[in-house]
């Protein structure tokens, strides 16, 4: 076995989730993350923790929604909910096969079963969790990448100086939270959010793997501005590209997409409250040089901002609800960022790397 696999598993246990003795864990992985799970499983033991696999299919999930009707897809899965609360740690792998396989769905069937399922998400957000990708050959063909390219950047990506990177975050974190706003300028870009009373957060690797961002939740109807994301990212099997959206008292009053404008407006009609946004963020991992049309990876490249239309994390202090957390990034390498009258970000320098 690749010894950055077994390196990526302790870091997954020891840093990001804190696996203790006597902890249930859940692993949910696709079947190209085998090597992963089998290097989990022997870490979670030496913790004195007890791991139970789920499998995870993009294919089979297209095969649940072929079969269903409107109807099915309103039943809540309450065998699902008794495992996730019944479990301490969850941890899931992505390492798909097919990532169009929910391509051709209807948006507003997938709409239904997120909103269905909710709860189960919000169970596993009180948990400790993390997310992670096992490098695939369905990823690196994503990515444009051979196989072995695309290993060395998942574990450039990954395997970092967490406690470097953390202090960094932490650091950051401080100086945005002794002021009371927030400002995004860039090309085609002036987005300006309140974000008194708000937690931001540094995302060091508890919750994703690799992380690399600092984040909070803006005041929900103090979102002004407008904001042009020239980041490609994927939503219901298809790419987005090009989204312009213009806030007014904190709701989307306009919006447009280059590609795929139809799947955006899905998103932005799912409930009330994903016609605001839910997170503000800054990219901060120098590790991952491009976009991959992965959102673990993107929304955390280093030079970049993302914003998130719907569900607001309860670490911040947000109270916007919503079935939906959708994350559109944002390249600043020609922009900055401003908390208050303090320069947090301009033009590839953070005010920590002066």
């Amino acid at each position: 076995m690749d010894s950055r696999i077994v390196e990526h598993a302790k870091i997954l246990v020891e840093w990001s989730t804190e696996v203790q003795e006597g902890d249930m864990v859940i692993i949910r992985a696709h079947p190209d993350a085998h090597d992963l799970v089998v290097a989990l499983n022997r870490e979670i033991a030496k913790a004195g923790a007890v791991p139970m696999v789920l499998m995870s299919s993009e294919e089979a999930s297209r095969a649940f929604f072929d079969g269903a009707s409107d109807e099915t897809l309103k039943i809540f899965p309450e065998h699902q909910k008794a495992a996730v609360e019944a479990a301490d740690v969850f941890i899931g792998v992505s390492s798909p096969v097919n990532t169009k396989a929910m391509a051709n769905v209807d948006p507003k069937r997938q709409m239904i079963s997120r909103k269905t399922r909710k709860e189960l998400s919000d169970i596993i957000m009180d948990k400790r969790w993390c997310g992670t990708v096992h490098p695939c050959r369905t990823l690196a063909q994503q990515a444009n990448m051979s196989l072995n390219e695309y290993q060395d950047f998942v574990y450039s990506a990954t395997l970092i100086d967490w406690e470097k990177a953390s202090e960094n975050m932490y650091l950051m974190k401080e100086h945005l939270e002794s002021h009371n706003d927030i400002r995004f300028i860039g090309p085609e870009t002036d987005l300006h959010a309140s974000t008194e009373g708000r937690i931001w957060v540094a995302s060091d690797g508890k919750h994703n793997m690799p992380s690399g961002e600092v984040f909070t939740a803006p005041v929900e109807d103090t979102v002004e501005g407008h904001i042009y994301f020239d980041i490609p990212f994927m939503q219901q099997g298809k790419v987005i590209e090009g989204v312009r959206l213009t806030f007014e008292n904190g709701e989307v009053v306009d919006y447009s997409a280059e590609k795929n404008e139809e799947v955006l407006e899905s998103i932005i009609n799912t409930d009330e409250g994903s016609r605001y946004l839910g997170e503000m963020a800054i990219g901060t991992n120098r590790g991952i040089k491009e976009y991959t049309l992965n959102m673990l990876f993107d929304e955390k490249i280093g030079n970049t901002i993302h914003c998130a239309l719907g569900r607001a994390y309860k670490d911040c202090n947000g109270t916007n609800d919503s079935a939906v957390h959708v994350d559109m990034i944002k390249d600043m390498k020609e922009g900055k960022v401003l908390a208050g009258d303090e320069v947090i970000y301009e033009k590839g320098k953070y005010f920590y790397e002066e």
